[in-house]
């Protein structure tokens, strides 16, 4: 799809430069991929903290925001925790009044334009004694440690989406583990492949 995209964009001179570095950022890939993946043992230690969680919600913006509902796909799906994607931007439109130290939520903050929006949201939540997860950009030093924090490598900003949904997908599933769900099988979900 990707591939695609670039392909539709080589007409025009003001898209070259772009289209260069997502090819470059496509090649490192693989390579950011297997370091999220070393991130394991941690992400399993933060599973253990929103395995009795009723809902969970996941909140991020721009190019994130499908991350988000992504990873709240995969909660619901393998763990069988409801949980909802949220637009850290639409916070003071209903999710705000859920905040508390008990409701688990996960924002996706790596560095990009929205970056600024979403960590204001994310004070907002911690004003009101949240205690979200946060994955972050490597380095970040906005973020207070005292929450628990993983941390991505960065990657352009059209590819970092896919760096970042494999630390929730991680979650999900050692939060199922721990709910002693098979994540082979999961309840009421019909999976269906066409040949």
């Amino acid at each position: 799809m990707t591939l695609l995209a670039l392909k539709l964009g080589e007409n025009t001179v003001a898209t070259i430069k772009r289209r260069a570095e997502i090819i470059q950022a496509l090649k490192t890939l693989p390579e950011l991929v297997a370091k999220v993946l070393t991130k394991e043992a941690q992400i399993a230690n933060i599973a253990v903290k929103i395995k009795d969680a009723s809902s969970v919600l996941v909140m991020g913006r721009g190019w994130n925001y499908a991350t988000c509902v992504e990873g709240a796909l995969k909660l619901k799906e393998v763990s069988s925790i409801h949980s909802e994607g949220v637009l850290s931007g639409e916070l003071k439109h209903g999710p705000l009044a859920l905040v508390d130290e008990s409701m688990p939520i996960i924002f996706v903050a790596t560095k990009d334009n929205n970056y600024d929006q979403v960590i204001n949201s994310f004070s907002q939540v911690t004003a009101r004694s949240g205690a979200p997860i946060i994955l972050c950009t490597e380095g970040d030093n906005r973020v207070n440690e005292k929450f628990d924090r993983i941390e991505i490598p960065p990657i352009i900003d059209c590819l970092q989406v896919v760096v970042n949904v494999i630390p929730l997908q991680l979650l999900s599933y050692h939060v199922a583990l721990l709910r002693g769900i098979d994540v082979d099988f999961s309840k009421n979900l019909v999976k269906v492949v066409n040949v």
